[in-house]
């Protein structure tokens, strides 16, 4: 064998975008044309509207170990790219934009509008496609998407029309979440909550009979203006009386009804609520109970409407809440304020408080579409990873709302809805029109609105595809088969896609669905712009490779658990990337001038059997986890095998064979270390795919890419069961005699005498026999003696283990009386410390007030200093 020459130190920089390039070049990322079951993904597609934050990077780090583990277990792959046109978040980008150069939306006008945006796509999906392919994604990039292109555009107009054929799709006057500043209902998720110091204002209503007067408390006393009723419990013994009478409105010449309704909470305040149908949620329904009058009070810009006094018509809400309780003040109906921390709503794009807001809008009627999909998960045509996230599917399926899907937006999907100006006929319809379906007048004008986001997204599986044509891709590639995403978007995306997939295909669009942690910094807090805690996934991959991002975040990726990092994590993975490359350099080093050996000629030493039967638990451990996504019991399974057995004790037991004067058993343990390096670069492949991918194609005998090989599979032949057992009894004692010199701190240099006596009970006798020489090279004993009987332990200091006892004499080696010494002060120390953390934990004063964490902390150190103690008046013992 001719040995390749491998750079001394790793440098990811060398290798990656070369290797990337390479796999892109000859299409390795497309799907094979085998039949069987595919494996399909298609992403989470993220926003244009900036770059990949470490939440994406987790994302599609788990998703390429998914798509790479699959595609080596032989399946056809697919992982379906694209990106997100973003409706609202993309606007306003624009919108800001041209605002710092002076220029307003509506003063360039929509189709100029429109270009602008595009140009900001283009922009941001260069930098997200960049981001993609320097994580080593393996999306098939010939077949990436848009939810704007033209295919997914063909979708949504079908659905649309559809949908609306049925009945489904309507418009209609109703409350819904709006953005004074962008102009826009939203949806609930693009409402972010945040609690602000407010007030509570109290004030009264006057009886109109005179009769008296109900106290009322608001933290908003300016949407008054728009009640339409006072309300009280029914069963509210304080107020029967009261049910039926009019009350005067204050600073309006209204009068408003008392109601009765069971939604009145009797012990929150005084028992009394205002009703503003239009100006809130729960106040909508109790109007719709009761036929009350819908009063709109704001004009879209947030400002107060003609449905006011004129005194406050103009005015934004801040200025018109101050406004009013000047006024109720002076006319004496207010009673007191105070202060008050609430929930407010806030747009998520532009921080502007949301307005509950009653407006025309297109809404689809979801309950259902909501019952299949509900059933779905019922019946386990889709599964939940972890299955606590069933519990919120399951929540908003029973608790579904119909959905807003008009925005009053420039960017994104046109309703497909037409208005003829002369005869009114309204045409709703899957291509553009030019004419009235009616009339045939010219005078045709589209609906302004466009879709929200989700409309696009929720047919994302399928529409992707190629749907609604029947092509090649949606035949072989749906229903696809794993979805992984983040739990913010359960329901405005993940339970969408399910009601989708049902209602236009007639199978769900995907089984399983892993839900991620979130990434969070080692406080434990959420990453942020405003902490200033997040962390670029291109600064890490710049600073460690791809692969020490990849591993360290799928090492760490604990099902149903966040992940606490900084950039310091990240050397797990790059330490790692470095053991891999050294240990490969080494065997590399080894080869030149080697004669290979076909590995099922090879006769295996006990050493060998060992190496490969812990190989098969390790391929058996990886194979299982991924398979229920659990990455990280995937990833540390490769590690400790790589790490642990491979490199710290099988290429260290080789040395003894690569340095004999036997050439033949040089080839021997060069051909088997050869295929166990190729076999865990295989194992370890969907984790580090670019080192695993660069050392392959060094190694002799390479062809194709590794990503196209197998996977491993556990083998009968690979298992030795009865062997592993003796070996890891060897190790045990090899450790025991390694620990007892780091205590006694005696140099690798200096030769310790190492006597072992097996029992007579114990069948592994033989075994150590035969393994005497590794042992000794391990243990530093030269002259280790391996005996049926036990030998003169004078001088010695016994490790025992199952069925053998190692005696180690260290007196030829240390010097006892400073030694002894050592132990004493030792013991010592261990005495005090173990009375001063018993102590401890025998205060009442200090079990009643320490949190748990620290009072466990105190009785693990405890156990620690016991152990220690037991551990050194041991040794005083032997040594004395």
């Amino acid at each position: 064998m001719d040995s390749t020459q491998m750079a001394k130190a790793y440098n990811p920089a060398d290798f990656e975008d070369r290797i990337y390039k390479s796999w892109m070049d000859a299409k390795a990322f497309a799907p094979d044309d085998k039949g069987g079951d595919p494996f399909v993904i298609v992403i989470p597609p993220p926003n244009v509207t900036g770059v990949l934050h470490m939440g994406h990077g987790l994302n599609n780090v788990l998703q390429d170990t998914l798509i790479r583990y699959h595609r080596m277990c032989g399946r056809s792959t697919l992982w379906v790219p694209g990106t997100d046109h973003a409706g609202i978040a993309t606007q306003n980008i624009v919108e800001r934009r041209l605002r710092a150069k002076g220029i307003e939306r509506h003063a360039l006008g929509r189709e100029k509008f429109v270009e602008e945006t595009w140009k900001v796509k283009d922009e941001h999906h260069a930098i997200i496609t960049k981001q993609l392919q320097k994580l080593g994604a393996s999306c098939d990039w010939n077949r990436e998407r848009f939810t704007l292109d033209d295919g997914c555009s063909t979708a949504v107009r079908e659905v649309f029309v559809e949908l609306y054929e049925r009945g489904l799709v309507y418009q209609g006057n109703y409350l819904v979440n709006w953005c004074p500043s962008c102009g826009t209902a939203l949806a609930d998720d693009e409402v972010e909550h945040k609690e602000l110091n407010g007030k509570m204002y109290h004030y009264f209503y006057p009886l109109s009979d005179g009769s008296g007067k109900l106290e009322i408390a608001t933290t908003r006393p300016e949407t008054m203006l728009g009640d339409s009723a006072l309300a009280v419990n029914p069963d509210d013994e304080r107020y029967k009386d009261f049910i039926g009478k009019e009350v005067n409105l204050p600073l309006t010449n209204r009068t408003i009804k008392i109601i009765a309704d069971p939604y009145v909470d009797r012990e929150f305040g005084t028992g009394v609520v205002k009703i503003t149908p239009a100006h809130d949620p729960n106040d909508w329904d109790i109007g719709n109970r009761h036929d009350l009058e819908k009063i709109n009070i704001l004009n879209d810009d947030g400002s107060l409407n003609d449905n006011c006094p004129v005194k406050y018509r103009g005015m934004k809400a801040e200025e018109a809440r101050k406004a009013v309780v000047t006024d109720l003040k002076e006319q004496g109906y207010y009673l007191k304020d105070e202060e008050h921390k609430h929930q407010v709503g806030h747009c998520y794009r532009c921080n502007t408080v949301i307005e509950p807001y009653l407006s025309k809008q297109w809404f689809v009627a979801m309950k259902s579409m909501a019952e299949k999909a509900l059933k779905a998960w019922e019946t386990e045509d889709i599964v939940f990873y972890p299955k606590k996230w069933e519990n919120t599917y399951k929540h908003w399926m029973n608790g579904i709302r119909d959905w807003c899907i008009s925005r009053q937006l420039w960017w994104g999907h046109r309703i497909p809805v037409w208005y003829c100006e002369d005869c009114g006929e309204m045409m709703v319809s899957k291509t553009d029109l030019e004419t009235c379906t009616k009339c045939g007048s010219g005078k045709i004008k589209q609906e302004e609105d466009v879709l929200d986001t989700w409309f696009s997204s929720w047919l994302w599986p399928f529409s992707t595809l190629g749907w609604p044509e029947n092509t090649e891709d949606l035949k072989k590639f749906y229903p696809t088969s794993t979805l992984v995403t983040g739990y913010d978007i359960i329901f405005f995306w993940v339970a969408r896609m399910v009601m989708a997939g049902l209602e236009f295909t007639g199978e769900v669009p995907f089984r399983d669905i892993y839900i991620t942690g979130l990434v969070r910094d080692k406080q434990g807090r959420k990453m942020s712009k405003s902490l200033g805690n997040g962390l670029d996934p291109l600064e890490i991959v710049d600073e460690y490779g791809a692969d020490a991002l990849k591993f360290t975040m799928t090492f760490l990726s604990a099902q149903g658990q966040d992940i606490l990092i900084d950039k310091e994590s990240f050397k797990l993975g790059s330490k790692f990337a470095n053991k891999i490359w050294n240990a490969s350099r080494y065997i590399m080093m080894n080869i030149e001038g080697k004669t290979p050996i076909p590995i099922e000629g090879i006769e295996l030493k006990s050493v060998d059997k060992w190496i490969f039967h812990r190989f098969n638990e390790a391929v058996r451990k990886s194979r299982a986890a991924i398979e229920s996504y659990r990455f990280n019991d995937a990833a540390q399974a490769g590690y400790e095998f790589f790490w642990n057995e491979f490199c710290d004790w099988y290429v260290e037991a080789s040395k003894i064979s690569l340095y004999s004067d036997d050439e033949n058993e040089k080839n021997r343990a060069v051909s088997l270390l050869i295929h166990l390096l190729e076999e865990s670069l295989k194992l370890l492949h969907p984790f580090l795919s670019f080192i695993t991918e660069e050392i392959y194609q060094n190694l002799p005998g390479a062809h194709g890419f590794l990503m196209k090989h197998s996977f491993p599979e556990v083998r009968e032949d690979r298992n030795f069961p009865e062997e592993a057992q003796l070996f890891e009894s060897l190790q045990e004692m090899i450790r025991g005699v390694r620990t007892l010199r780091s205590e006694f701190t005696i140099p690798p240099e200096k030769k310790v005498t190492v006597k072992v006596a097996t029992d007579s009970g114990f069948g592994g006798h033989e075994f150590f026999q035969e393994n005497r020489i590794l042992a000794s090279e391990l243990m530093k004993s030269p002259d280790l003696e391996i005996l049926k009987d036990k030998p003169d332990t004078g001088g010695s200091i016994p490790v025992a283990g199952k069925g053998y006892e190692a005696f180690v004499y260290i007196r030829d080696v240390v010097d006892i009386p400073k030694e002894i010494a050592k132990l004493k002060k030792e013991a010592d120390k261990q005495d005090k410390l173990i009375v001063s953390t018993t102590k401890k934990l025998s205060n009442s004063g200090f079990l009643d007030r320490a949190p748990v964490e620290v009072i466990e902390k105190e009785k693990e150190k405890l156990a620690e200093f016991e152990d220690r103690a037991e551990k050194v008046k041991r040794f005083l013992k032997e040594l004395q």
